[in-house]
């Protein structure tokens, strides 16, 4: 083990606002045009649309006030039935329910594996009678997209990909996002491009945008300020409801400026994933599920799992390592974590789930952001490793 500081590091924290927003800040504060449709054209908001658009290699893009946001608009713009049955995976975060609910349709849940993505026997038992596929590539985690992607066109049924922690993910060279119908993101701050809160939807589907971005909030004809097609845009004029979850310049004038160092937060946050893994597989305490071939992924953060520890262990473990400096949760003890399905009483009665509720006893969380450096590396690898070898001890 290398040399490492004496003090953990400060991994909470997100990078620096770059210089070019803040000037841009300064301007928009001095005009107060905070609102996307005060400008005729080119307002901060738009341009980020399309910018992201562009980066991510779609059509159409849809800036909102959270991911969240962007998930129950989605749902609402693909116009599904009431009740509708949307299978997501057992493992994801309370959000995701949450707007498969807000958007009056039925979460299905779907059972994980230790590696934190879908399993594909429970997920082709359970599609016969879904009415679409919401697949969140939990922490990064992508499942097998591609038997995903063939069952739900075998039932003819749209995915939404909820990317919220995959931004700059690829899977076989695509961009994450891009696979499905609409891809959704994240912009909060524990996230690669840091704006606080905000989200963002991207489609190739001329009338699916139109029909959300009338939903976000363009009322009247202020659809005509965003890069759509007006003639799909004029059918739905006055026949949609507007649920105003539009993005505000000020949080896009925050984004923009980070979207050229993505690449660079994406290499930064893969290598410093990979060294601690490394350390962490080879203690022989930790597990650290590998990806899959055709993924190459985005890591802000890393999940392991313990190999054979008792629930007092698990819970000595997580003690010791506090105590350094090192916090870990594991999903499935921590006090209700949103992230545990059966903390999700809002969808009614949970169903049983063993082979998730497993691996979440056992899956250990810790932030790993893509600026710190090796020493900070090494002192999280070194702590959890001695809290580890204390707690069997």
């Amino acid at each position: 083990m290398r040399d490492f500081p004496t003090q953990a590091p400060n991994v909470y924290d997100a990078e620096p606002i770059p210089d070019a927003a803040r000037a841009a800040i300064e301007d928009l504060i001095s005009s107060g045009d905070l609102f996307r449709y005060t400008a005729a054209q080119d307002a901060p908001v738009a341009l980020l649309e399309q910018e992201f658009a562009k980066l991510l290699g779609a059509k159409y893009a849809l800036a909102l006030s959270s991911c969240s946001a962007a998930l129950f608009l989605s749902l609402k713009a693909l116009d599904l039935p009431r009740d509708a049955r949307v299978l997501i995976p057992a493992f994801t975060f309370a959000a995701v329910p949450s707007a498969v609910v807000h958007a009056d349709c039925q979460p299905v849940l779907v059972e994980v594996g230790d590696n934190y993505r879908i399993d594909m026997d429970d997920f082709a038992a359970k599609i016969e009678d879904a009415d679409a596929v919401l697949i969140s590539h939990m922490r990064g985690h992508t499942s097998d997209m591609d038997a995903i992607m063939t069952l739900a066109a075998q039932h003819n049924l749209p995915v939404i990909e909820d990317a919220a922690h995959s931004l700059g993910t690829r899977w076989n060279g695509q961009n994450i996002g891009t696979l499905g119908k609409i891809g959704c993101f994240s912009f909060q701050s524990y996230k690669m491009i840091n704006a606080g809160e905000g989200g963002i939807m991207i489609t190739d589907d001329p009338d699916l945008i139109a029909r959300a971005v009338i939903m976000s909030g363009a009322y009247e004809h202020n659809w005509n300020k965003h890069a759509i097609i007006s003639d799909y845009a004029a059918k739905w004029q006055n026949k949609l409801p507007l649920y105003n979850l539009r993005m505000q310049n000020l949080s896009a004038a925050v984004i923009r400026p980070q979207l050229p160092e993505l690449a660079r937060r994406v290499r930064d946050g893969r290598s410093n994933h990979d060294y601690v893994a490394e350390q962490l597989n080879v203690s022989g305490y930790f597990d650290v599920p590998a990806p899959l071939s055709p993924e190459l992924r985005a890591p802000d953060s890393i999940q392991f799992n313990l190999k054979d520890f008792s629930e007092p262990q698990t819970r000595t473990f997580m003690a010791a390592s506090k105590a350094q400096g090192v916090s870990v949760q594991v999903f499935g003890l921590s006090t209700d974590n949103a992230r545990a399905f059966w903390n999700w009483q809002f969808i009614g009665q949970t169903p049983d789930l063993p082979q998730t509720r497993a691996m979440l006893s056992k899956a250990c969380d810790t932030r790993l952001p893509a600026r710190l450096k090796q020493p900070d590396l090494d002192y999280i690898a070194h702590t959890l490793i001695a809290a580890a070898r204390a707690a069997k001890a």
